[in-house]
């Protein structure tokens, strides 16, 4: 079983507890009516998935409902460390 920390509730809970929301720190449009379709095709759906480390974001569904940013390793799934939203990339 995987255990993953949330750091608002303070504790490290079950995997089955929480959703993937995907790659983490992705920089928003900062005007969006000057993308064109393809820009933005890369903006919704294009992200890396690179080979280890890899920063994420996940919400703790059945706990504080809220999203944190994790550092997972894509290679053996353990989980570095998480970090409440807002905070800079680690």
């Amino acid at each position: 079983m995987i255990l993953i920390h949330c750091p608002y509730c303070d504790e490290a809970r079950p995997e089955i507890e929480f959703a993937s929301g995907g790659e983490a720190h992705i920089a928003r449009p900062e005007d969006p009516s000057e993308h064109d379709d393809a820009q933005w095709e890369t903006f919704l759906f294009v992200r890396s998935n690179p080979r280890g480390r890899h920063h994420e974001r996940w919400r703790h569904v059945h706990g504080c409902g809220r999203f944190f940013n994790a550092i997972r390793d894509t290679v053996t799934d353990k989980f570095e460390c998480s970090y409440k939203a807002g905070e800079p990339r680690r």
